[in-house]
């Protein structure tokens, strides 16, 4: 839990709220976007003092009771009420940063690299909490590698290459959408990593407003996987959709499996080696 995180959740979900969505009646121009600390505190039956606190970090305790009535007067959906409930149970002190210092990225235990080379012919990696690509197997490698996925660093990763590299924009269909599921899984599975400020902070430099805006929005990834197209050089527009699966281990690893998401897509990955043989998807 990094400090002040549930404090601004709660602010992102406040300004991104208009007076309209929660039924009162827009007074014209304001000051600040979204709802008032005012009127949302009137809306949960808070005071303005305590509603400030919670969202400076200065109140990191606040009771159930007030948690849900703060939702309700947000009308949060489903995801945002389970994400703000973890990040009040990490302010109860469960998964406290243990230190200032990063925790650097961990390895694949033979037995899931083995289980990712079986995957094979179907594309299929390990990523852990920060996007970092852990491992890979070769039908994954021959869909990416032509997109640049896998270039220039010694440890590639999902969130910098589709926020910083320009050929993300060329081979990702809607790639708006893409940022921002990357954003939202960097948010959700950040746990007690101490580092994850830092690395924000470089991908803020490397991306500029591209991360900045969508990184202080505290998105929420849908838990349904979104579908990703990607337009690759060879075989053309494949539409896949990444299955992932967590890792049973003390280190938060993430295998994901690229399924296609129609017979086209299914197609292509056969020719580029990297599908099983055609079958009917119906």
């Amino acid at each position: 839990m990094i400090e002040g995180e549930l404090g601004a959740f709660l602010r992102s979900r406040r300004e991104a709220t208009r007076p309209s969505d929660v039924g009162l009646p827009d007074a014209g121009r304001r000051r600040t976007p979204g709802l008032r600390r005012a009127e949302l505190a009137t809306l949960a039956g808070v005071s303005v003092d305590y509603l400030i606190r919670l969202e400076q970090g200065r109140d990191r305790h606040p009771s159930p009771q007030i948690l849900m009535a703060l939702a309700d007067a947000l009308h949060l959906s489903g995801e945002d009420r389970h994400h703000l409930h973890e990040l009040a149970m990490a302010g109860q002190g469960i998964g406290l940063c243990p230190s200032g210092r990063p925790r650097p990225a961990a390895a694949v235990r033979p037995q899931i690299a083995a289980v990712l080379d079986a995957l094979d012919p179907s594309p299929g990696y390990v990523a852990n909490h920060r996007g970092d690509l852990l491992a890979w197997n070769e039908a994954f490698d021959r869909l990416v590698r032509p997109v640049g996925m896998l270039d220039g660093a010694a440890r590639p990763n999902l969130v910098r290459y589709v926020l910083t590299d320009e050929r993300a924009r060329t081979h990702l269909l809607d790639w708006a959408a893409v940022a921002d599921e990357q954003v939202a899984l960097l948010h959700a599975r950040r746990g007690g990593d101490c580092g994850i400020e830092g690395f924000a902070a470089e991908l803020a430099t490397g991306a500029g407003a591209e991360f900045a805006q969508r990184w202080e929005r505290r998105p929420v990834p849908d838990i349904h996987p979104r579908m990703v197209g990607i337009v690759h050089p060879t075989v053309g527009t494949l539409r896949l959709t990444p299955e992932p699966l967590a890792v049973a281990d003390r280190d938060r690893q993430w295998l994901t499996v690229l399924v296609p998401a129609d017979e086209v897509s299914a197609e292509g990955l056969a020719r580029l080696g990297a599908g099983p043989a055609l079958r009917s998807l119906g």
